[in-house]
């Protein structure tokens, strides 16, 4: 069993592994920027201090190594090279698996550590034999960055932690101690915050230290030490460097019995130690330091710390808040409704104010909700490069519109299909050096990734410059396959997305990246389950788009509200161009096909009355609602229409959760329920069922 503390670890464990993989691919490409090289290493630092705390122990003891090698890295005695790139990404994968625990135990795969370790052991061993620095540019140029960290510094540390510091399981004692590790130190401990014995409670801190050290550590080192307390204590770090005299020697051992005898004087002002002790060693006193200056800095410090501070919450709360938002908006559309009835004008405003509230709350709901799809786009840097080197292709991937947020769920569900489409892209698309530069492209493919918000709605789109799409190839295996009839005439577009019909591929053999015909047939799936839409381009021999449109959000959507006979019905208003009539003339006019004239233009359209098997008779005038699908307008026949309405979706439950056509329900102000329509589904339906008939008839 698991306990909150252990899992808050977990969660942050797996967010530092995510960074990680995210810098070791960045210090590939610059393998001499130094704030890239120290980040990976505090990273690690980080990893195996708080997993030996949280009784990890097997990750703390599998880290060492590892951050012993980029500790070399780190101070330019060793240069990055795609062996350590290579080994530390496998490390960071079985590190992602310890965190997996069973009673006491973690899924450690113990041969995998093994070879990881002892590949670590080797390098750090080479430079430990040899005694040298690497030679080359980059072993000098991280050299030259590091050799202001062999300079001697004097710090002032003042560590005040927060009471509730024994709760989440740290001991200040083991802090100290690994100050003590980076050289010489001295310290007081106060205890002037302490209660009487009648309000002591054992369990809370009440001891706070002023520690004095001297170390050829960096500030970063320092602060390293306390990241799991930063945020719970008060901390201050002072670099005094410049208040020591020139070639003068401490006596440490003097200086800490002169702190211990007057420890209680010296609570805050730490200088006044200074001075006494070279008071007593008959030494000048040291040159006054702008306090004023420093009490500046310091609280620019706490108050950027404060600015930009952040909670964490569970996705399962978010979710309840949502779901309670969702029935609040149910029961302020009963109220608006009940007071518009009843004409009550004091009832009405109150109505109209409930309702702009619950607007704002909707609103703010759905954005904590909503996550940058930067977080899932740099996870697909490592799948790139794993793919390139396992097809033995050179492929790069840039990304675009990181910054574009979308709901969290949609951002769940849309990691896999991104997967699909990638590995397709890299595999079927992107051509061999060799092949490139026959066809006088670079060597290195690319793919891009990009994503940019369209009204309600998020369009992400992959790009590659490799081979396109062959046309005819597509025709042939759809005809080989039965999907088209033989004489079938479809459009570009039309041909493209046969390639998402199931068991469809044109993979002339089948690797381990791709060519079972299953990957497209998932990702139209899942899009559609996300009510989103597919569209592919291509042109051969210079790349192919496909472009995927989600909804913001799944939770609360606009719709517009409709009726059919006595049954109301709600379409997604993002896809909602425009409304017209259909009056007997039109459809006497258009001779039993289902068309309309609008504005010179002619549109199809799908009679929902009869596509539901509504028997009430129906007005004289109906209305046709116009949509925006897959690059084409579609109309859709209804009695009546309502106009907007905040839709709240919910599930059709187990029993009719495969009904096609239907993406949910939603409850409307009288209680009633209505039906929310997947337009996308019932237009690919309708174009189905019309292909049938014209091969029965051909036939």
């Amino acid at each position: 069993m698991i306990d909150s503390l252990q899992q808050a670890f977990i969660e942050e464990t797996r967010e530092l592994l995510g960074e990680l993989e995210i810098t070791l691919l960045a210090v590939e490409d610059a393998p001499t920027d130094s704030e890239l090289i120290a980040k990976l290493f505090r990273a690690l630092h980080t990893i195996k201090g708080s997993s030996a705390m949280f009784g990890f122990d097997d990750i703390a003891l599998f880290t060492h190594d590892i951050e012993t090698a980029y500790d070399l890295i780190r101070n330019g005695k060793l240069g990055v090279t795609k062996q350590i790139i290579d080994l530390t990404l496998l490390a960071r994968d079985e590190i992602s698996n310890m965190l997996v625990k069973t009673g006491n135990h973690t899924q450690i795969n113990e041969e995998n550590t093994k070879k990881i370790i002892e590949s670590f052991r080797e390098i750090v061993s080479g430079f430990n034999k040899t005694g040298k620095k690497q030679t080359g540019d980059v072993a000098e140029q991280q050299g030259s960055v590091k050799k202001s960290n062999e300079k001697l510094h004097y710090f002032h540390i003042r560590f005040v932690p927060g009471r509730d510091l024994f709760l989440t399981g740290t001991n200040p004692l083991m802090l100290i101690e690994e100050l003590r590790e980076m050289g010489n130190l001295v310290l007081s401990a106060h205890f002037d915050k302490t209660p009487d014995f009648a309000n002591l409670n054992p369990e809370e801190c009440y001891c706070y230290w002023n520690v004095f050290l001297k170390t050829t550590k960096s500030l970063d080192d320092l602060q390293d030490v306390f990241i799991f307390v930063a945020d719970s204590s008060e901390l201050t770090f002072e670099n005094i460097s410049n208040e020591i005299p020139k070639d003068f020697e401490i006596d440490f051992a003097k200086l800490q019995n002169l702190i211990s005898q007057n420890a209680q004087n010296y609570t805050n002002d730490f200088r006044a130690v200074l001075k006494q002790y070279f008071t007593v060693e008959k030494q000048e006193k040291i040159t006054e330091v702008n306090t004023t200056l420093k009490q500046t800095q310091t609280s620019n410090v706490h108050s950027e710390a404060d600015s930009v501070s952040s909670i964490r919450v569970s996705s399962e709360k978010l979710d309840e808040l949502v779901n309670l938002v969702g029935e609040l908006v149910t029961i302020q559309a009963t109220l608006s409704q009940v007071a518009l009835s009843n004409n009550n004008n004091d009832m009405i405003s109150i109505a109209e104010e409930v309702e702009r509230i619950t607007w704002s709350l909707r609103d703010s709901a759905l954005n904590i909700r909503m996550l940058p799809i930067g977080s899932t786009f740099s996870k697909f840097k490592r799948l790139v490069r794993d793919l390139s080197n396992e097809l033995g292709k050179e492929v790069e991937l840039s990304t675009d519109g990181a910054a574009t947020e979308l709901d969290k769920t949609v951002i769940e569900k849309l990691n896999d299909p991104l997967i699909h489409i990638i590995r397709n892209s890299i595999d079927h698309g992107v051509e061999s050096p060799e092949e490139r530069m026959k066809a006088g492209k670079p060597s290195i493919g690319k793919v891009h990734l990009s994503a940019s918000q369209s009204g309600g709605n998020v369009l992400i789109k992959i790009i590659d410059d490799g081979a396109g799409l062959n046309k005819e190839a597509i025709r042939e295996k759809a005809i080989k396959s039965g999907i088209i009839a033989e004489n079938a005439e479809l459009t570009d577009s039309e041909l493209y997305t046969l390639i998402f019909a199931p068991g469809f591929s044109t993979a002339k053999k089948v690797t381990s990246v791709s060519g079972r015909g299953v990957g497209m047939d998932v990702v139209r799936r899942a899009i559609e389950g996300l009510r989103g839409s597919v569209q592919v381009s291509s042109e051969l021999g210079k790349g192919t788009v496909i472009t995927l449109k989600l909804p913001l959000t799944l939770a609360i959507i606009d719709g517009l509200l409709v009726k059919i006979g006595s049954d109301h019905y709600v379409l997604p208003l993002s896809s909602i161009e425009e409304c017209i009539e259909l009056t007997q003339d039109d459809v006497k006019k258009a001779h039993g096909r289902h068309v309309v004239n609008v504005r010179g233009g002619i549109i199809p359209y799908i009679n929902l009355r009869e596509r539901f098997k509504i028997t009430e008779n129906k007005p004289k005038i109906e209305q046709i609602v116009i949509a925006a699908i897959n690059n084409h307008h579609v109309g859709f026949v209804v009695d009546q229409v309502f106009g907007q309405h905040q839709t709240v979706l919910k599930s059709l439950g187990k029993y009719y959760e495969k009904v096609e056509g239907i993406s949910g329900a939603t409850i409307l102000g009288d209680g009633t329920v209505a039906l929310i329509l997947d337009i996308n589904k019932l237009t690919e339906n309708e174009e189905l069922e019309e292909t049938k008939l014209a091969s029965n008839s051909i036939k």
